[in-house]
Parts: C-alpha cells; structure tokens; sequence
C-alpha cells in the first residue's frame, strides 16, 4: 500500500517542454502574420483621420474666400485659431500653397506630408477645385 501511495505523490501535473515549444511556435507564427496586418490597418486609420482634417481646412478655405474674397495661408489659419489636432499632428505636416494669378480666380493646394511611421504612407493632397491625389489613397 506505501508503494502506491509513493507512486500517486510523483504523479505531475502541467506542460512538458515539448508542449510549450508548440504552443510558442504557434503563437509565433500567429504573431508574424497579424503584425503587419495591424500596421497597415493604422496607417489606413491614420490616413482616414488627416483626410477628415483636410476636409475640414477645405471648409475654412471656403469661409474665407466668401469672407475675404481669397484663401488663407497656413499662417493666416493658424492665427484664426485653427490648429491640427494632436493625432494628427504627430503623424502627418501640412502646407498650404496659394496661386493667385492676375484676373483669374484664386486657388490653393493643400498638402499633408506623413512623418514618422506613417511616412510610407505618402503625401495627400486636396485642391481647391476638389482634385485629391493619389487617388488610390481617397
């Protein structure tokens, strides 16, 4: 009876190496393929946000042409108060290119240039006309 008793205490329970370097592989491999999945699903979400914004400087930009008769310059923006929001700010740089010829009515070109992370994104940009490049981006 002392022996079975011996025997049933040096019964283990849990996971043999073997098993552990299987469950690792797998989550391993799970990992690989979800990773860049995750990242480009970013990028697209990061994009998403800088459009919206760039949206909303094209309805500034038409304000201040009923207002002004002409389009703002990013400084003249920003001293109206505008401002990128911080998620976006921390991903994209933006620049506002004015062309006004003489008897021909103004235009702009709104760029938002990806920095960091984000820069394999590429540039976005909106004109006043409503063209937005690239296209495969919008």
């Amino acid at each position: 009876m002392k022996k079975k008793q011996v025997m049933e205490r040096l019964n283990y329970r849990g996971f043999t190496l073997i098993e552990l370097m299987i469950t690792v592989a797998i989550v391993g491999i799970l990992s690989a393929i979800a990773y860049p999945s995750y990242t480009q699903y970013m990028i697209r979400a990061n994009r998403a946000a800088a459009q919206a914004e760039m949206m909303d400087i094209a309805n500034r930009q038409q304000q201040f042409l009923l207002t002004d008769r002409g389009y703002a310059s990013k400084t003249t923006l920003e001293a109206s108060g505008y401002s990128l929001p911080s998620d976006v700010s921390s991903k994209y740089s933006y620049a506002i290119v004015i062309v006004i010829g003489t008897g021909t009515v103004p235009s702009y070109t709104l760029t938002f240039t990806p920095t960091g992370p984000q820069a394999s994104d590429g540039n976005l940009m909106l004109t006043s006309e409503g063209a937005k490049t690239p296209a495969d981006k919008w």
